[in-house]
């Protein structure tokens, strides 16, 4: 299964950098662990909410907001695409994100349209 996982922080003030955890893990060696065992198939960092705009077409008229469009406490700092067999997979892989640490990390499963 294919999973969409978003990385948050807390809020848009908090540093965008894990701290050190437990594990010692830093991203990159989970990036690095994770490409290796071929469960993290994509995965970029975003600008900050800041540099965001929510686009909606009413009619015929395109409407583009700047900013994020939701109000959250939470904002995206980045993505990653998971490759893992079933949600529990998916949980431990993310929870192994040093992130999870410091930050939100939402999992979402891609929807099967086979």
């Amino acid at each position: 299964m294919r999973f969409l996982m978003f990385v948050c922080l807390e809020s848009k003030d908090a540093a965008p950098t894990a701290p050190n955890t437990s594990s010692g893990m830093e991203i990159d060696d989970w990036v690095e662990t994770m490409d290796k065992r071929g469960a993290r198939l994509l995965g970029w960092e975003v600008e900050s909410a800041e540099q965001a705009c929510a686009v909606r077409v009413r009619g015929d008229e395109v409407l583009v907001t700047d900013g994020p469009f939701l109000e959250t406490k939470e904002v995206i700092a980045g993505f990653d695409v998971l490759e893992a067999e079933d949600m529990k997979a998916a949980i431990e892989i993310a929870a192994a994100h040093p992130m999870a640490y410091a930050g939100v990390l939402e999992l979402r499963p891609f929807a099967n349209f086979e």
